[in-house]
């Protein structure tokens, strides 16, 4: 419905500008009309030089940040569209300079005019798609946080953490606040748009090292790291979803692999387990749907989420991190 309002309100302005336009040109700026008027002629010229410009030049310039690039070509579209004009429909046999003052500007305010609606229009749905972010960003670290003070999850990081009190006392500070990095981590620090990569792969670490303790003798967890840079940027809490799935999913006297590796600002995360082929695996009901819908709204084409199920259940995301 709000797609449908938009396209409306665009084919309105559209509509209403260039009935404007036409009018302004052929009745206040010209002595001419109708047949004999050779604006009507360029006109259709002009409409493919604005539609052009909007739908392939704008977009395509504006996506590789090559605005002055995009500006150059810009002016030099205005000014060979005016000689044009000049010397082909108009045959005012007037110098440059004389043509550029009298007819530039019928090129120029169609091309700023539709360019400046397309910005505006793009500028709403950025304003409108970072607030849905926002939104399931929200909604995420909220189910998260839910699940990790959980009072069943809370309850075996303590009870892991006061056996070692006993067992191996020792080592019972530094769970203690691998605890409270992790807790500190979700409540704080994923507020934001992006994180350190440097501090995930941390949160991830300690998250990892709990799993290991409460599945000793039961699961094996192999987990790699590798990473070229430490000033990466990614979105919070989206490597968790895919290592959770594969703890939860995962069956008893099994192998969870975990690979994490980063080069030439392209992140590749790869999560095996295996799991009871007795019981069905449904691709949407173990957290990654969720995933999918951050993915597409922070990387949109940067990204690669793979599904696979082999006799293990492999779960695969590459993201431009740059």
């Amino acid at each position: 419905m709000q797609t449908l309002k938009k396209h409306s309100t665009q084919i309105l302005i559209h509509l209403l500008f260039w009935m404007l336009f036409v009018f302004v040109s052929l009745f206040v700026f010209t002595p001419y009309y109708w047949a004999e008027n050779p604006f009507l002629q360029y006109f259709f010229i002009l409409v493919v030089l604005v539609y052009v410009n909007n739908q392939l030049l704008l977009p395509f310039f504006v996506k590789k940040k090559w605005y002055l690039l995009y500006t150059l070509l810009f002016l030099l579209i205005s000014f060979l569209a005016t000689q044009l004009y000049c010397n082909v429909f108009a045959l005012c046999g007037c110098s440059i300079m004389k043509c550029l003052s009298d007819y530039l500007w019928q090129t120029l305010v169609p091309l700023i005019f539709f360019a400046f609606v397309w910005i505006l229009f793009r500028y709403i749905d950025q304003t409108k798609e970072v607030e849905k972010i926002k939104q399931e960003r929200t909604e995420m670290e909220l189910k998260f946080l839910k699940s990790q003070i959980n009072p069943h999850v809370l309850f075996n990081n303590l009870n892991t953490i006061y056996s070692y009190s006993i067992e191996k006392p020792n080592e019972t500070p530094d769970l203690i606040l691998k605890l409270s990095d992790n807790l500190k981590h979700v409540l704080y620090e994923s507020n934001a748009k992006k994180v350190s990569l440097k501090k995930e792969i941390h949160f991830i670490k300690n998250y990892i090292e709990f799993h290991k303790i409460r599945t000793e003798g039961l699961k094996q967890i192999n987990y790699k790291v590798f990473v070229d840079k430490d000033y990466h940027q990614i979105a919070p809490l989206l490597l968790i979803t895919i290592i959770e799935n594969a703890f939860k999913h995962s069956s008893v006297n099994s192998i969870v692999d975990i690979q994490l590796t980063v080069k030439n600002n392209r992140l590749k995360c790869v999560c095996k387990n295996d799991y009871d082929n007795t019981k069905k695996v449904n691709e949407n009901t173990i957290g990654l749907n969720n995933l999918k819908k951050r993915l597409d709204l922070l990387y949109k084409e940067d990204y690669e989420l793979l599904v696979e199920n082999r006799g293990q259940y492999i779960v695969t995301l590459i993201l431009n991190l740059a």
